[in-house]
C-alpha cells in the first residue's frame, strides 16, 4: 500500500503541513514510521479522510439527479463563436471546461463570476497514476 508523507498528504488534500500536524497529533489521521523512520500515512487512511472531509460548495439547485459527479463553482472564462462555445468553471480546486452551444451560454446566461454546476454524466472516464509506482 503506498504510504506518504506529511508534505506529500498537505499537497493532495489542499492544505499546510501544519494543519495535517494537528490532524495527525488530534489522532484523525493515523501516522507510522517508515524505513527511514519518517512519519507516513498510509495510502488508504489518506484516501479515506480525503473522502470523508471533502467539502463541497451546496448545490443552490434543488434538484435531484442520477448523476453523481455534480460540482458547484464559478464561471471564469466563456469563448464564443457564432456556434459553439467553452466555457470554465472553476470548482473549488478543480477546473472543469465544457463545449456547447453559443446558444445555450446565452440561455443560462453563463460569463465570468456567475454561479454554476457542472454535472458529469459518463461512461469514459480516464484514471492514471503517476509514473514509477506499482
Amino acid at each position: 500500500m503506498p504510504q506518504f508523507r506529511i508534505a506529500d498528504a498537505a499537497r493532495l488534500l489542499g492544505v499546510s503541513d501544519d494543519t495535517v500536524r494537528r490532524w495527525v497529533d488530534a489522532g484523525m489521521l493515523p501516522v507510522q514510521p517508515d524505513a527511514s523512520n519518517r512519519k507516513v500515512i498510509d495510502g488508504a487512511a489518506l484516501a479515506a479522510f480525503a473522502r470523508d472531509h471533502a467539502q463541497t460548495a451546496p448545490d443552490p439547485s434543488g434538484v435531484q439527479r442520477s448523476a453523481r459527479n455534480r460540482f458547484v463553482g464559478l464561471v471564469t472564462a466563456v469563448v464564443t463563436d457564432t456556434v459553439m462555445a467553452q466555457v470554465e468553471i472553476q470548482c473549488g480546486p478543480h477546473r472543469v471546461v465544457s463545449l456547447m452551444s453559443s446558444e445555450a451560454v446565452r440561455e443560462l446566461g453563463l460569463e465570468p463570476g456567475v454561479l454554476a454546476i457542472a454535472v458529469i454524466k459518463s461512461t469514459n472516464v480516464v484514471v492514471e497514476t503517476p509514473g514509477g509506482t506499482s
